[in-house]
């Protein structure tokens, strides 16, 4: 008897370890020009996407890679193009889990894409209001959210002001290169945001400036 009792103590002990260990939240480091922020993944709500993008994180893919459009007030977005402005070799487009309950809310972060719903592959944005009008409805496939800035928002804040529109083929892009440096698995929402220092971009200071009077 006293026997069976331990053994059901122990079976509790391992079960509790491992619900302790599901509970675990899946969390992503992204360092940048501008400081480090994280990303908290929710792969219950959107399988398809956060292995896909855990795949790009696990790869290196992000690394230096830039945020080539950002919206003020809008949406910061990245994660697809060198710092020469060509899109990087992705892997195959996934399937838009866009139809998860999971909204494009301030924080949020989505797979950006292009018409075709199922058209993304590494490019990621950050919502920087509440962006009903991205969400899934009856009429529109939306985009698929699957994380949120957890930690560092105030760095993502941070690129959503700098200066832009300096350049006639990027009008959305920053004046200054903003790279991502890595994006790594991390176990904590502690981040350090000593900032790398500045790497301007050959190819945007070979474009010509907006304000260029050469015609």
């Amino acid at each position: 008897m006293i026997k069976h009792f331990f053994s059901f103590l122990l079976m509790a002990g391992l079960l509790a370890c491992q619900s302790l260990q599901a509970a675990d939240p899946l969390l992503v480091a992204v360092k940048t020009d501008k400081g480090t922020f994280v990303i908290e993944l929710y792969p219950d709500k959107a399988p398809l996407t956060v292995q896909n993008f855990l795949a790009y994180v696990d790869s290196k893919f992000y690394d230096d890679t830039i945020f080539h459009r950002v919206i003020p007030g809008v949406v910061v977005q990245g994660g697809g193009m060198g710092e020469d402005y060509r899109e990087k070799r992705t892997k195959r487009p996934i399937k838009n889990e866009a139809d998860n309950g999971l909204l494009n809310k301030y924080k949020t972060v989505a797979m950006a894409r292009f018409s075709n719903p199922d058209s993304a592959t590494s490019q990621f944005f950050i919502n920087l209001k509440n962006n009903e009008g991205f969400d899934s409805t009856k009429t529109t496939p939306g985009y698929a959210v699957f994380g949120k800035v957890v930690a560092g928002m105030d760095v993502v804040e941070k690129i959503s002001r700098v200066p832009l529109g300096a350049y006639r083929a990027f009008p959305e892009a920053p004046n200054e290169a903003i790279r991502i440096v890595s994006a790594t698995r991390t176990n904590s929402i502690a981040v350090d945001n000593a900032t790398p220092p500045p790497k301007t971009s050959p190819f945007k200071d070979s474009l010509v400036p907006v304000n260029e009077r050469n015609q």
